[in-house]
């Protein structure tokens, strides 16, 4: 049965993301008010025994104010000095205004590495858990100070469907400047319509976000579609909403205009969710349309059915798998170091052995380190097996 919208206190474990613009005045500091009505909405959510996490923005922006910096692009050492003064002031100003109301916060502070290696991951889900068991808010953002442009998230909307996914939350939502996804540029398109309701995120509705090669590519809402696969892949739906409000929360469950995004009917087990969640495969195979046909049927990738090997990776790295056209339909855990599977790309299984000089593993990914990351026409392409 497909899954349908609900209130907000409807859902067991909630993950907000704040944007910076929404925190910060460039030219006042703080929006102390907005975060004061934004406290009292997740306060009204606990008292009717929601979770809430929050992905919090904005401790640059902050760093900069406190700092006195003035306008313009900052260098990497600038942005680090700056985000070391803001992750203090914006942790405390969270912690102040929630203990109001008898919640107590809590920092995490994340890289790209601690979501991206499995044991680290482990340990970071852990910690957040806790937190949640102990009644606390765990309050998120990327470790700015340590990060560099090379290691990093570089936007907080993938950030926070990873965490979504983490801790298991059934909603995610991604407040910012819009109030969900347009069929196409509003302020290009006057006829261009807000989608209520997005079942499945097809192709097509990539394309309305802007593809990487698209004229019309806005970078904020692609990331957060991106978000979105990762969310939805794991079955938790997403909500994209304006943030403007004084109360956001309070006006999303008045019926306040946003997008809602259908969680995956068989969602991925714990241990694929991390795998589809991956932001930096470190290759790609490219595979026919029997391949694909198999994948989708709940089968390993094998070597007979993969045209290209992209990339340099040793197995057990994460990869992506694409159509011929270049599209990623799936990603999982390599068989076989990239050189290896140059060697046997489109070969039986049965000749590995001769061509390697040793017996091999078989498939490329097996199916238990495989997960369906792309939905094909609105329907479920995912097929879960065994959980590993």
């Amino acid at each position: 049965m497909a899954a349908k919208r609900k209130p907000l206190s409807k859902y067991r474990r909630i993950v907000i993301k704040i944007g910076s613009a929404l925190l910060v005045d460039r030219a006042t500091g703080l929006r102390a008010a907005w975060l004061d009505a934004m406290c009292a909405d997740i306060a009204g959510l606990k008292a009717r025994g929601v979770e809430v996490l929050v992905v919090s923005s904005g401790a640059i922006a902050l760093g900069r104010s406190v700092l006195d910096v003035p306008a313009g692009v900052l260098k990497l050492e600038e942005s680090q000095a700056a985000a070391a003064v803001g992750q203090i002031a914006l942790a405390r100003a969270w912690s102040e205004r929630l203990s109001r109301d008898g919640i107590v916060a809590g920092q995490v502070l994340l890289t790209l590495g601690d979501t991206e290696e499995r044991r680290r991951y482990l340990n970071a889900r852990a910690t957040m858990n806790q937190l949640l068991k102990l009644g606390a808010v765990p309050i998120i953002n990327e470790n700015d100070t340590v990060a560099t442009a090379e290691i990093r998230y570089g936007d907080n909307d993938r950030l926070a469907a990873r965490v979504a996914t983490m801790i298991g939350a059934d909603l995610l939502i991604l407040l910012s400047d819009i109030d969900g996804l347009y069929t196409a540029p509003p302020h290009i398109d006057p006829s261009a319509r807000l989608l209520d309701t997005v079942a499945a995120i097809t192709p097509e509705i990539e394309a309305m976000a802007g593809g990487p090669a698209s004229e019309l590519s806005r970078g904020g809402m692609r990331t957060k579609i991106d978000a979105g696969k990762i969310a939805t892949t794991a079955g938790c739906a997403m909500i994209i909403a304006s943030g403007k409000p004084v109360h956001p929360l309070a006006a999303i469950e008045a019926g306040a205009a946003n997008s809602w995004f259908a969680p995956s009917a068989s969602p991925v087990t714990a241990r694929k969710t991390w795998i589809a969640g991956q932001l930096l495969p470190a290759g790609s195979l490219s595979i026919d349309l029997g391949a694909q046909a198999a994948l989708r049927s709940g089968k390993s990738l094998l070597p007979a059915g993969v045209v290209q090997v992209t990339g340099s990776f040793s197995r057990g790295d994460t990869i992506a798998v694409t159509d011929l056209s270049g599209i990623e339909i799936a990603r999982g855990l390599a068989g076989y170091d990239a050189d290896e599977a140059r060697q046997i790309t489109g070969r039986k299984s049965g000749e590995i052995a001769a061509i390697l000089g040793h017996a091999g593993r078989g498939p490329m990914i097996h199916r238990d380190d495989l997960v369906m990351t792309a939905r094909d026409h609105g329907q479920e392409t995912a097929r879960e097996n065994a959980d590993a």
